[in-house]
């Protein structure tokens, strides 16, 4: 077992063992245990009571976090020329189609999100084996295949955020950055655990959030009370 630093050490000394911890509990504490010389990602995993090999089980959605992502999020619209400007206008990094399908079956893949229209899919079909395992094959669901782009692009630019459980039953998502302050850090956590209570399957039984941990890139994970409303 690998032998933990002395700021290791330290940041765990200060969470109790045992004890659940409330949003705003665990918010303040994650502040007081993060060392590390660069802004560490903020992170929360919800064990939830489903089994995502239903199709009737399965939770994903997406959520406009309150106070951003702290990161710059970078979004690739995949669009026809008369869509371009409206994508550039919106905030899109990179804008285009033919050329960056091209780029992606090259393996080129240095964007957070893709933004699209409904009449480009059948393009991006083929490319599922690149983006699938990357997370960023657009999906209407989650608002990424769109005819109204311009809106698409600056609900990411501003904190939009897609979700969905894994095999393992558990929702794993970055709401922000250690830089941010308690309050901020709580505030998004509630919105994404607010959404998650929304999209409760109908099929899903007995305990639906069985546990929430929050911890930032380099910190140890606290535990935090399900009960959240």
């Amino acid at each position: 077992m690998a032998r933990l630093t002395k700021k290791q050490k330290e940041a765990a000394s200060k969470i109790e063992k045992g004890r659940l911890y409330s949003i705003n509990e665990a918010s303040a504490l994650l502040k007081e245990i993060t060392s590390a010389k660069f802004d560490e990602s903020v992170d929360i995993a919800v064990r939830l009571g489903v089994d995502p090999r239903k199709a009737n089980q399965m939770v994903r959605g997406v959520v406009s976090l309150p106070h951003g992502t702290g990161k710059d999020m970078k979004v690739l619209a995949l669009v026809t020329p008369d869509k371009e400007a409206e994508a550039k206008e919106a905030g899109a990094d990179y804008v285009g189609l033919d050329e960056y399908l091209d780029k992606i079956k090259g393996g080129w893949t240095d964007v957070d999100v893709i933004v699209t229209m409904p009449s480009v899919m059948g393009k991006l079909g083929p490319l599922g084996r690149v983006l699938g395992p990357r997370g960023l094959m657009p999906n209407p669901k989650t608002g990424t295949v769109t005819m109204d782009i311009a809106k698409a692009v600056s609900e990411v630019k501003a904190g939009k955020i897609d979700f969905k459980v894994d095999k393992t039953g558990i929702v794993h998502a970055a709401i922000g950055k250690a830089s941010f302050s308690a309050d901020k850090i709580a505030g998004n956590a509630n919105e994404l655990l607010q959404t998650l209570l929304k999209l409760k399957p109908t099929a899903a039984k007995g305990t639906y959030v069985k546990s929430i941990f929050m911890s930032t890139t380099m910190s140890p994970s606290i535990a935090v009370d399900t009960k959240i409303g």
